[in-house]
């Protein structure tokens, strides 16, 4: 349980700032001895601003700030146990299935994906929560490998991943912009 004095704390702290009726200055009566202090007494127009922060604040410079708000995104590599229950859920089961790449979107919603794996050359694959796995083809000089640990990705004001805007961020600094994106879907034999 905090103390009295933890909680009294702040408002001794404020307690010079507040003044109702002005500041404390030294009252110089003709009666005092030279060597005793004179008396504190309140003077109500002893500033022109007439409170304690219009003083304080009196003669300062003020500046323009810009807040900006950046909020990056992580996407990181499924456990293989996780990714082969994702395999064995899909139509077909998973073994024996043939996949197939198909056209869609160009957008994916960065909050649908669940996991990512490399791929070959330049491909990553996105499994996403509603149970569709992508691909994505990255620029031809980037390598799947550099993102075996995941990635960033800016999150833009669509909340999606596009195709020809969005850049992914390996952990290990190399910037990739998405070219390709395609569903893979299991067709029977």
């Amino acid at each position: 349980m905090p103390s009295l004095l933890f909680l009294a704390a702040p408002l001794a702290l404020l307690l010079p700032f507040w003044s109702p009726a002005g500041v404390l200055i030294q009252d110089e009566g003709p009666d005092l001895e030279q060597d005793e202090p004179a008396p504190l007494s309140l003077a109500p127009d002893a500033l022109t601003g007439g409170s304690t922060l219009e003083a304080f604040y009196d003669g300062q410079q003020v500046n323009q700030v810009r807040i900006e708000q950046r909020v990056v995104i992580r996407i990181t590599p499924r456990r293989a146990t996780n990714r082969n229950s994702l395999l064995a859920q899909l139509p077909g089961n998973g073994a024996n299935a043939r996949y197939e790449e198909r056209e869609m979107e160009s957008c994916v919603p960065v909050n649908r994906i669940s996991g990512v794996q490399t791929g070959t050359g330049n491909r990553l694959i996105l499994f996403l929560s509603d149970q569709r796995i992508v691909t994505l083809n990255l620029e031809r000089a980037c390598r799947a490998r550099d993102f075996y640990s995941g990635f960033y990705v800016e999150r833009s004001k669509d909340g999606k991943l596009c195709v020809g805007r969005d850049e992914l961020q390996s952990r290990s600094g190399a910037k990739c912009e998405v070219e390709a994106m395609r569903q893979l879907v299991a067709v029977s034999n």
